[in-house]
């Protein structure tokens, strides 16, 4: 089992099958974000995704923080996320910034094992939004999208354990002394989340979750 720290957005307003959002219209159509945790069972995706993709690994849970920030109220924190090169398709370009500069942090049981930025995210919401409907699929309000893992450039800064643990190949130790290279039955993970002002702080909750042992699952 694992977690991996990402962000969601979800949308306020929808566009009808056969219609696409262009990357610079997206914000449009965007409502607001949360912390996204989308637990992952990395043997049965191990198994899964040569040649079928991701899809029983990754589909059984997922935890949202409690408090869906707008993006008007994240307009003071658009940055530019990194250059991206090759250069993208038209439908994907962005003249404006489309990032946005939120701390994130993730903690297993009261250990913090790694801190990263949402502004790492080599696509961004917008674009990823353009993407998604570039095929036609119908957009609809409130559908939730996830931002896929947000990893720094240090170890530290990793967003899953896969990464932190180099595939489990470097445990890490937790502050009561026991290690992880994936979480265990009784272990709680913590995302949280929060966009840094001038005197203010704008933070998303928590978004946490427990595994419980097999013996207390339905």
């Amino acid at each position: 089992m694992d977690f991996e720290l990402e962000m969601a957005f979800i949308t306020g307003e929808g566009k009808a099958l056969g219609h696409r959002i262009k990357a610079e219209e997206a914000d449009e159509y965007i409502f607001g974000m949360v912390v996204f945790n989308d637990w992952s069972a990395r043997d049965i995706q191990v198994w899964e995704y040569q040649p079928l993709g991701p899809f029983l690994g990754k589909a059984f849970a997922t935890t949202i923080s409690p408090w869906v920030v707008t993006t008007e109220a994240l307009e003071p924190f658009r940055v530019y996320g990194p250059s991206q090169n090759p250069a993208p398709l038209d439908y994907l370009k962005q003249a404006a910034p489309h990032n946005y500069d939120i701390e994130l942090e993730v903690h297993l049981q009261s250990t913090i094992i790694s801190k990263t930025n949402y502004q790492n995210m080599y696509w961004s919401s917008a674009q990823q939004l353009a993407h998604h409907s570039s095929g036609g699929c119908a957009m609809r309000t409130g559908d939730l999208l996830g931002s896929g893992t947000i990893s720094g450039s240090n170890p530290k800064s990793m967003g899953s354990l896969l990464e932190l643990t180099w595939n489990g190949e470097n445990p890490i130790e937790l502050d009561d002394g026991t290690t992880r290279t994936f979480l265990k039955d009784g272990d709680t993970i913590t995302l949280s989340g929060y966009a840094q002002g001038d005197g203010f702080r704008i933070g998303f909750g928590y978004s946490t979750g427990s595994i419980k042992p097999p013996s207390s699952r339905p």
